[in-house]
This record gives C-alpha cells, sequence and structure tokens, in this order.
C-alpha cells in the first residue's frame, strides 16, 4: 500500500461508515494499475474476486470522459443493485472506490458517494 493511501485509509474509511453505518460490507480502493481492500466486514468471506470487480468498475474511468458535457450533466458516481445488497462505486482525481452494502436508504449512497469523492479529490492517485 502506497503512503499516500496509508494516510487517506482511515478518513475514506470513516466517510463510508459515516454515511453507512453497519450497513457497510466493504471499502475497496482502485486505480487503473492496482485494487486494494481497505475493509471487509467480519461475517463476510475473503472470497471476492476483487481482481474481477475492479476490471469492471475500471469502466468507469471511461464513462466519465463518455459522460462529459452531455446534458445529464457531469457524472457523479454508479449505484448497482444486487439481491445481497448495492454496490456503489465514486471515482475522483484518477482513482476510486467501491463500497458494498445492505440494503438502505437512497439519499445515503448520495450522503456516501460525496464524502468520498471530497476525499479522492484531496490526495493524487497512488
Amino acid at each position: 500500500m502506497s503512503q499516500a493511501l496509508e494516510e487517506h485509509t482511515e478518513e475514506l474509511l470513516s466517510a463510508a461508515r459515516t454515511a453507512t453505518g453497519d450497513e457497510l460490507r466493504s471499502l475497496t480502493y482502485f486505480t487503473e494499475e492496482m485494487v486494494e481492500q481497505l475493509y471487509l466486514r467480519s461475517d463476510l468471506s475473503r472470497t471476492a474476486d476483487l481482481v474481477g470487480f475492479a476490471e469492471s468498475e475500471r469502466h468507469g474511468f471511461h464513462a466519465q470522459s463518455l459522460y462529459a458535457n452531455t446534458q445529464l450533466g457531469d457524472y457523479f458516481f454508479t449505484v448497482r443493485v444486487f439481491e445481497n445488497g448495492y454496490l456503489t462505486r465514486v471515482i475522483a482525481n484518477g482513482h476510486g472506490v467501491w463500497v458494498t452494502t445492505d440494503s438502505m436508504e437512497i439519499d445515503r449512497f448520495e450522503e456516501l458517494a460525496s464524502a468520498l469523492a471530497e476525499i479522492l479529490r484531496s490526495f493524487d492517485p497512488v
């Protein structure tokens, strides 16, 4: 783990936990080149294919440019809905995080994404 990421891990985790509470399942940081799981709730198994998830979530780097200058406005974040929870992807400043959660109210996803994007903008990718 890079020093920059190490310095911001607690900040990212705190923001995610504040927005999601006990519904937080996992927090994973990624760039075009690497992926690092920063948190996994103790009742969950470490069997997720992080590399596979990262490949999918890296498409968000390209989506930002595809959605630029559209009538929709700026791209902020993505929420994916699954049978057992949600995945929220936030990308800013050339790096991103995805957060998995149990079910939550929709306004909490906006709060989560906003807080994480602010932190990602505050430091350079690893």
